[in-house]
Protein backbone atom coordinates (compact mmCIF):
# COMPACT_ATOMS: atom_id res chain seq x y z
CA UNK A 1 0.00 0.00 0.00
CA UNK A 2 1.43 3.52 -0.91
CA UNK A 3 2.02 5.78 1.79
CA UNK A 4 0.32 9.05 1.39
CA UNK A 5 2.94 12.01 1.57
CA UNK A 6 0.88 14.38 2.65
CA UNK A 7 3.70 17.22 3.71
CA UNK A 8 5.27 16.87 -0.15
CA UNK A 9 2.11 17.15 -1.69
CA UNK A 10 0.16 19.77 0.07
CA UNK A 11 3.57 21.98 0.10
CA UNK A 12 3.48 21.33 -4.48
CA UNK A 13 1.87 24.78 -5.14
CA UNK A 14 3.19 28.13 -6.43
CA UNK A 15 5.40 30.45 -4.13
CA UNK A 16 6.64 33.47 -5.52
CA UNK A 17 9.71 32.35 -6.27
CA UNK A 18 8.84 29.40 -8.37
CA UNK A 19 6.25 31.27 -10.40
CA UNK A 20 8.97 31.49 -13.59
CA UNK A 21 9.20 27.51 -12.97
CA UNK A 22 5.33 27.05 -13.41
CA UNK A 23 5.34 29.19 -16.26
CA UNK A 24 7.12 27.09 -17.92
CA UNK A 25 5.46 23.95 -16.35
CA UNK A 26 1.82 24.89 -16.91
CA UNK A 27 -0.40 22.29 -15.56
CA UNK A 28 -0.91 23.79 -12.11
CA UNK A 29 -1.48 27.52 -12.67
CA UNK A 30 -4.17 27.74 -14.95
CA UNK A 31 -3.63 31.19 -15.68
CA UNK A 32 -5.48 31.46 -19.12
CA UNK A 33 -2.60 32.14 -21.01
CA UNK A 34 -2.22 32.97 -24.25
CA UNK A 35 0.45 30.62 -26.30
CA UNK A 36 -0.25 31.58 -29.65
CA UNK A 37 -3.24 33.40 -31.45
CA UNK A 38 -4.98 33.35 -35.02
CA UNK A 39 -7.66 34.64 -36.13
CA UNK A 40 -11.52 34.33 -34.62
CA UNK A 41 -13.42 32.13 -36.15
CA UNK A 42 -16.89 33.01 -37.26
CA UNK A 43 -18.76 35.17 -34.54
CA UNK A 44 -22.01 34.44 -36.63
CA UNK A 45 -23.15 31.42 -34.96
CA UNK A 46 -23.57 29.81 -38.32
CA UNK A 47 -22.37 25.95 -39.07
CA UNK A 48 -19.58 25.63 -41.13
CA UNK A 49 -19.44 23.10 -43.62
CA UNK A 50 -16.43 21.34 -44.93
CA UNK A 51 -17.14 19.38 -47.87
CA UNK A 52 -13.65 18.05 -48.53
CA UNK A 53 -11.74 18.12 -45.66
CA UNK A 54 -10.08 15.26 -46.15
CA UNK A 55 -6.20 14.47 -46.51
CA UNK A 56 -5.42 11.26 -46.94
CA UNK A 57 -1.98 10.02 -47.37
CA UNK A 58 -1.34 7.89 -51.10
CA UNK A 59 -2.32 4.60 -49.53
CA UNK A 60 -4.95 5.95 -47.05
CA UNK A 61 -7.56 3.48 -47.95
CA UNK A 62 -10.97 4.80 -49.14
CA UNK A 63 -13.71 2.88 -47.44
CA UNK A 64 -14.54 2.65 -43.83
CA UNK A 65 -11.58 2.25 -41.80
CA UNK A 66 -10.44 -1.49 -40.64
CA UNK A 67 -11.72 -2.37 -36.80
CA UNK A 68 -9.32 -1.20 -34.60
CA UNK A 69 -7.80 2.30 -36.35
CA UNK A 70 -7.33 4.50 -34.19
CA UNK A 71 -8.75 8.67 -34.07
CA UNK A 72 -6.25 10.75 -32.52
CA UNK A 73 -6.82 14.89 -32.43
CA UNK A 74 -3.72 16.44 -32.97
CA UNK A 75 -3.42 19.16 -30.41
CA UNK A 76 -0.56 20.77 -31.94
CA UNK A 77 -2.21 21.30 -35.16
CA UNK A 78 -5.73 21.70 -36.72
CA UNK A 79 -6.41 18.25 -37.70
CA UNK A 80 -7.25 14.52 -36.50
CA UNK A 81 -5.42 11.73 -37.48
CA UNK A 82 -6.25 8.58 -38.44
CA UNK A 83 -3.86 5.28 -37.27
CA UNK A 84 -3.12 2.43 -37.97
CA UNK A 85 -1.51 0.67 -34.61
CA UNK A 86 0.92 -1.09 -37.28
CA UNK A 87 2.00 0.89 -39.23
CA UNK A 88 1.39 4.48 -37.83
CA UNK A 89 -0.91 7.14 -39.62
CA UNK A 90 -2.87 6.92 -42.69
CA UNK A 91 -3.84 10.53 -43.33
CA UNK A 92 -5.79 13.22 -41.54
CA UNK A 93 -8.99 15.47 -41.49
CA UNK A 94 -8.53 19.11 -40.87
CA UNK A 95 -10.97 20.04 -38.67
CA UNK A 96 -10.22 23.21 -36.32
CA UNK A 97 -8.15 24.76 -34.42
CA UNK A 98 -6.30 22.72 -31.42
CA UNK A 99 -8.61 19.88 -31.55
CA UNK A 100 -8.93 18.29 -27.76
CA UNK A 101 -10.96 16.07 -26.63
CA UNK A 102 -13.28 13.35 -29.20
CA UNK A 103 -16.03 11.19 -29.11
CA UNK A 104 -17.28 8.48 -31.91
CA UNK A 105 -20.79 7.39 -32.64
CA UNK A 106 -22.32 4.67 -33.55
CA UNK A 107 -22.95 5.73 -36.83
CA UNK A 108 -19.13 6.49 -37.19
CA UNK A 109 -19.46 10.28 -36.71
CA UNK A 110 -16.49 11.75 -34.96
CA UNK A 111 -17.14 14.96 -32.37
CA UNK A 112 -14.47 16.38 -31.91
CA UNK A 113 -13.79 19.69 -29.01
CA UNK A 114 -12.14 22.19 -31.30
CA UNK A 115 -10.95 26.33 -30.08
CA UNK A 116 -13.09 27.13 -32.61
CA UNK A 117 -16.39 24.67 -32.09
CA UNK A 118 -17.40 21.36 -32.50
CA UNK A 119 -16.11 19.61 -35.60
CA UNK A 120 -18.22 16.91 -37.51
CA UNK A 121 -16.53 13.93 -38.65
CA UNK A 122 -17.45 11.08 -41.30
CA UNK A 123 -14.58 8.39 -40.52
CA UNK A 124 -15.51 6.45 -43.26
CA UNK A 125 -15.13 8.66 -46.00
CA UNK A 126 -13.02 10.77 -43.95
CA UNK A 127 -14.31 14.23 -44.26
CA UNK A 128 -15.05 17.37 -42.27
CA UNK A 129 -18.94 17.36 -42.26
CA UNK A 130 -19.11 20.51 -40.06
CA UNK A 131 -18.02 22.54 -37.63
CA UNK A 132 -20.42 24.19 -35.42
CA UNK A 133 -19.33 27.41 -33.46
CA UNK A 134 -19.83 27.51 -29.46
CA UNK A 135 -22.22 30.04 -27.79
CA UNK A 136 -19.70 30.74 -25.39
CA UNK A 137 -17.69 33.40 -25.68
CA UNK A 138 -14.11 31.98 -24.73
CA UNK A 139 -11.95 35.01 -26.81
CA UNK A 140 -9.66 34.67 -29.57
CA UNK A 141 -8.91 31.88 -31.08
CA UNK A 142 -5.69 30.68 -29.52
CA UNK A 143 -3.65 27.32 -29.52
CA UNK A 144 -1.69 26.12 -26.31
CA UNK A 145 -2.48 24.92 -22.66
CA UNK A 146 -4.82 27.39 -21.65
CA UNK A 147 -6.33 28.28 -25.14
CA UNK A 148 -10.35 28.96 -24.81
CA UNK A 149 -12.95 26.61 -26.52
CA UNK A 150 -13.53 23.33 -26.41
CA UNK A 151 -11.85 20.47 -24.12
CA UNK A 152 -14.43 17.33 -22.66
CA UNK A 153 -16.70 16.06 -24.72
CA UNK A 154 -19.39 13.13 -24.44
CA UNK A 155 -22.10 11.74 -26.54
CA UNK A 156 -25.53 10.65 -25.03
CA UNK A 157 -26.62 7.32 -24.73
CA UNK A 158 -29.37 7.64 -27.31
CA UNK A 159 -27.24 9.77 -30.16
CA UNK A 160 -28.92 12.47 -29.72
CA UNK A 161 -27.03 15.08 -27.82
CA UNK A 162 -23.42 15.66 -27.74
CA UNK A 163 -22.23 17.36 -24.55
CA UNK A 164 -18.97 19.67 -24.21
CA UNK A 165 -17.00 21.82 -21.96
CA UNK A 166 -15.65 25.28 -23.24
CA UNK A 167 -12.52 27.04 -21.67
CA UNK A 168 -13.13 30.72 -20.86
CA UNK A 169 -9.51 31.69 -20.06
CA UNK A 170 -9.54 33.22 -16.60
CA UNK A 171 -12.91 32.49 -15.68
CA UNK A 172 -15.41 29.62 -15.69
CA UNK A 173 -15.96 27.37 -18.03
CA UNK A 174 -19.94 26.27 -19.60
CA UNK A 175 -21.10 23.18 -20.81
CA UNK A 176 -22.74 23.45 -24.12
CA UNK A 177 -25.07 20.81 -25.67
CA UNK A 178 -25.35 20.06 -29.17
CA UNK A 179 -28.32 18.14 -31.04
CA UNK A 180 -26.70 16.19 -33.26
CA UNK A 181 -30.21 15.72 -35.89
CA UNK A 182 -29.88 20.25 -36.37
CA UNK A 183 -26.08 20.59 -35.71
CA UNK A 184 -26.84 23.44 -33.60
CA UNK A 185 -26.45 24.31 -30.04
CA UNK A 186 -29.50 24.54 -27.75
CA UNK A 187 -28.29 25.19 -24.11
CA UNK A 188 -25.61 26.47 -22.56
CA UNK A 189 -24.68 25.22 -18.58
CA UNK A 190 -22.68 26.75 -16.28
CA UNK A 191 -19.66 24.82 -14.81
CA UNK A 192 -16.37 25.19 -13.44
CA UNK A 193 -12.51 26.17 -14.19
CA UNK A 194 -11.20 24.53 -17.28
CA UNK A 195 -13.25 21.56 -18.04
CA UNK A 196 -11.03 18.61 -18.96
CA UNK A 197 -13.33 16.03 -19.44
CA UNK A 198 -16.82 15.32 -19.62
CA UNK A 199 -18.47 12.44 -19.00
CA UNK A 200 -22.08 10.97 -19.21
CA UNK A 201 -24.06 8.11 -16.78
CA UNK A 202 -24.81 5.06 -18.23
CA UNK A 203 -28.16 5.58 -18.61
CA UNK A 204 -28.22 9.23 -19.80
CA UNK A 205 -29.80 11.22 -16.98
CA UNK A 206 -26.52 12.67 -15.48
CA UNK A 207 -23.52 14.53 -17.16
CA UNK A 208 -20.12 15.34 -15.41
CA UNK A 209 -17.99 17.83 -15.92
CA UNK A 210 -14.77 17.41 -14.23
CA UNK A 211 -13.30 21.34 -13.67
CA UNK A 212 -9.40 21.03 -13.50
CA UNK A 213 -8.93 24.52 -11.35
CA UNK A 214 -12.11 24.87 -9.09
CA UNK A 215 -10.98 21.59 -7.99
CA UNK A 216 -14.87 19.98 -9.02
CA UNK A 217 -17.12 17.93 -10.72
CA UNK A 218 -20.35 19.72 -12.09
CA UNK A 219 -23.23 17.43 -12.11
CA UNK A 220 -25.53 18.53 -14.92
CA UNK A 221 -29.16 16.82 -14.82
CA UNK A 222 -29.76 16.19 -18.76
CA UNK A 223 -33.46 17.06 -18.54
CA UNK A 224 -33.43 20.11 -16.75
CA UNK A 225 -29.92 20.92 -17.19
CA UNK A 226 -29.37 21.88 -13.01
CA UNK A 227 -25.83 21.98 -12.26
CA UNK A 228 -24.63 20.94 -9.12
CA UNK A 229 -21.18 21.34 -7.85
CA UNK A 230 -19.36 18.34 -6.06
CA UNK A 231 -15.56 19.20 -4.92
CA UNK A 232 -13.29 17.11 -5.43
CA UNK A 233 -10.30 17.77 -3.61
CA UNK A 234 -8.87 14.62 -1.60
CA UNK A 235 -5.69 16.84 -0.79
CA UNK A 236 -7.45 20.19 -0.68
CA UNK A 237 -7.70 23.05 -2.37
CA UNK A 238 -4.64 24.69 -0.64
CA UNK A 239 -2.99 26.93 -3.08
CA UNK A 240 -5.88 27.49 -5.39
CA UNK A 241 -4.49 28.19 -9.20
CA UNK A 242 -1.36 27.32 -8.32
CA UNK A 243 -1.48 24.06 -6.67
CA UNK A 244 -0.85 20.66 -8.66
CA UNK A 245 -2.97 18.51 -6.66
CA UNK A 246 -6.47 18.90 -9.09
CA UNK A 247 -8.85 16.98 -10.94
CA UNK A 248 -8.18 15.85 -14.40
CA UNK A 249 -9.99 13.81 -15.77
CA UNK A 250 -12.92 10.73 -14.34
CA UNK A 251 -14.02 7.53 -15.57
CA UNK A 252 -17.70 6.40 -14.59
CA UNK A 253 -17.56 2.84 -12.95
CA UNK A 254 -19.61 0.24 -14.85
CA UNK A 255 -20.76 -1.29 -11.85
CA UNK A 256 -22.31 1.45 -9.95
CA UNK A 257 -21.95 4.91 -12.07
CA UNK A 258 -19.45 6.30 -9.45
CA UNK A 259 -16.69 8.43 -10.90
CA UNK A 260 -13.22 7.70 -10.74
CA UNK A 261 -10.45 10.45 -10.38
CA UNK A 262 -7.16 9.45 -10.11
CA UNK A 263 -4.47 11.92 -8.18
CA UNK A 264 -1.22 11.70 -8.44
CA UNK A 265 -0.68 7.71 -8.42
CA UNK A 266 -1.59 7.88 -5.02
CA UNK A 267 -5.00 8.38 -4.51
CA UNK A 268 -8.11 7.45 -5.92
CA UNK A 269 -11.16 9.51 -5.05
CA UNK A 270 -14.36 7.55 -5.40
CA UNK A 271 -17.18 9.93 -5.91
CA UNK A 272 -20.68 9.30 -5.39
CA UNK A 273 -22.83 11.99 -7.72
CA UNK A 274 -25.68 11.12 -6.32
CA UNK A 275 -24.48 12.11 -2.49
CA UNK A 276 -21.76 14.21 -3.73
CA UNK A 277 -19.46 11.76 -1.05
CA UNK A 278 -15.85 10.92 -1.93
CA UNK A 279 -14.18 7.63 -0.36
CA UNK A 280 -10.54 7.55 -1.06
CA UNK A 281 -8.77 4.52 -2.28
CA UNK A 282 -5.01 4.10 -2.40
CA UNK A 283 -2.92 4.05 -5.44
CA UNK A 284 0.54 2.85 -6.36
CA UNK A 285 2.50 4.67 -9.47
CA UNK A 286 3.35 7.73 -7.62
CA UNK A 287 3.43 9.83 -10.34
CA UNK A 288 1.10 13.21 -11.50
CA UNK A 289 -1.52 11.62 -13.36
CA UNK A 290 -4.19 12.81 -16.11
CA UNK A 291 -6.16 10.34 -18.79
CA UNK A 292 -8.47 7.87 -17.54
CA UNK A 293 -10.48 5.36 -18.89
CA UNK A 294 -12.55 2.38 -18.30
CA UNK A 295 -13.46 -0.69 -19.41
CA UNK A 296 -16.76 -2.96 -19.33
CA UNK A 297 -15.34 -4.95 -16.47
CA UNK A 298 -14.76 -2.07 -14.25
CA UNK A 299 -11.08 -2.29 -15.28
CA UNK A 300 -9.54 1.52 -14.82
CA UNK A 301 -6.48 2.43 -17.10
CA UNK A 302 -4.61 5.68 -15.56
CA UNK A 303 -2.05 7.66 -17.48
CA UNK A 304 0.95 8.62 -15.44
CA UNK A 305 2.59 12.23 -16.78
CA UNK A 306 5.79 11.90 -14.74
CA UNK A 307 6.84 13.58 -11.75
CA UNK A 308 6.37 16.71 -10.31
CA UNK A 309 9.35 16.15 -7.72
CA UNK A 310 11.67 14.25 -9.48
CA UNK A 311 13.39 13.58 -5.82
CA UNK A 312 10.59 12.03 -4.89
CA UNK A 313 7.95 10.69 -7.69
CA UNK A 314 8.25 8.32 -10.11
CA UNK A 315 8.41 8.34 -13.46
CA UNK A 316 5.70 8.42 -17.07
CA UNK A 317 3.52 5.23 -16.56
CA UNK A 318 0.26 3.25 -17.38
CA UNK A 319 -1.39 2.02 -14.22
CA UNK A 320 -4.41 -0.55 -14.65
CA UNK A 321 -6.05 -1.40 -11.77
CA UNK A 322 -8.49 -4.53 -11.46
CA UNK A 323 -12.09 -3.74 -9.99
CA UNK A 324 -10.55 -5.61 -7.00
CA UNK A 325 -8.27 -3.08 -6.57
CA UNK A 326 -5.21 -4.69 -7.80
CA UNK A 327 -2.46 -2.56 -9.60
CA UNK A 328 0.05 -3.07 -12.46
CA UNK A 329 2.01 -0.20 -13.39
CA UNK A 330 3.47 -0.20 -16.92
CA UNK A 331 6.71 2.34 -17.27
CA UNK A 332 6.58 4.74 -20.17
CA UNK A 333 8.89 6.88 -21.99
CA UNK A 334 7.81 10.59 -21.88
CA UNK A 335 4.86 11.79 -20.74
CA UNK A 336 1.61 11.04 -21.93
CA UNK A 337 -2.03 12.26 -21.79
CA UNK A 338 -4.86 10.09 -22.57
CA UNK A 339 -5.57 5.97 -23.19
CA UNK A 340 -7.80 3.46 -25.39
CA UNK A 341 -8.24 0.43 -25.02
CA UNK A 342 -8.63 -2.57 -27.95
CA UNK A 343 -12.13 -4.28 -28.28
CA UNK A 344 -10.21 -7.51 -27.15
CA UNK A 345 -8.84 -5.52 -23.86
CA UNK A 346 -5.40 -7.01 -24.63
CA UNK A 347 -4.14 -3.24 -25.71
CA UNK A 348 -3.40 0.10 -24.96
CA UNK A 349 -2.66 2.93 -26.28
CA UNK A 350 -1.74 6.14 -25.11
CA UNK A 351 -1.32 9.64 -26.48
CA UNK A 352 2.16 11.49 -25.99
CA UNK A 353 0.58 14.93 -26.96
CA UNK A 354 0.46 16.12 -23.16
CA UNK A 355 -1.42 18.85 -22.07
CA UNK A 356 1.87 20.29 -21.27
CA UNK A 357 5.92 20.44 -22.41
CA UNK A 358 7.45 17.40 -23.10
CA UNK A 359 4.99 16.10 -25.19
CA UNK A 360 5.79 13.74 -28.61
CA UNK A 361 4.14 13.35 -31.51
CA UNK A 362 3.16 9.75 -30.78
CA UNK A 363 1.61 6.83 -29.37
CA UNK A 364 2.64 4.26 -26.65
CA UNK A 365 1.46 1.11 -27.85
CA UNK A 366 1.29 -1.81 -24.23
CA UNK A 367 0.38 -4.85 -24.41
CA UNK A 368 -1.20 -5.22 -21.41
CA UNK A 369 -0.34 -9.21 -21.31
CA UNK A 370 3.32 -9.22 -21.75
CA UNK A 371 3.89 -5.28 -20.80
CA UNK A 372 5.90 -4.87 -23.92
CA UNK A 373 5.97 -1.36 -25.12
CA UNK A 374 6.50 0.48 -28.31
CA UNK A 375 6.40 3.78 -29.98
CA UNK A 376 4.31 4.97 -32.88
CA UNK A 377 5.10 8.06 -34.62
CA UNK A 378 1.78 9.80 -35.29
CA UNK A 379 -0.25 12.86 -35.55
CA UNK A 380 0.96 16.17 -34.00
CA UNK A 381 0.73 16.39 -30.47
CA UNK A 382 -1.94 14.00 -30.39
CA UNK A 383 -3.97 14.26 -27.42
CA UNK A 384 -7.58 12.56 -27.74
CA UNK A 385 -7.93 9.35 -28.90
CA UNK A 386 -10.79 6.66 -30.12
CA UNK A 387 -10.65 3.39 -31.50
CA UNK A 388 -13.14 2.88 -34.29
Amino acid sequence: MTKFRRASRSARVLVPGAVAVALLAGCAQGSGAVESASPASGASGAVTPAPSAAAPLPDAPTTSPAPGTLLVTDFGSDTVTFVDPERGATGSVKVGTAPYGLVLGGDGRAWVATAEGVAVVDTATRERLALVPYRTDSGPVTTGEYRGGGMGIALSPDGRRVYVGVNVPGGNGTLEVLDTAALRFTDTVPVGRRPFDVDVSRDGAEVYVTNHDSFDVTVVAAGSLSPRRVEVAPYGTEGGLGSWLKPHYAAVRPSDGKLLLPFEGERLAVVDPRTGRTTIEPMTANTHQHGAAVTADGTLLTVGTGPIDPDVDEGPSLTVRTPGGTERVYPLEGPHESVAVSRDGHTAYVTGGFTRDGYWDGLTVVDLDSGDTRRLPAGSRPLGIVVL
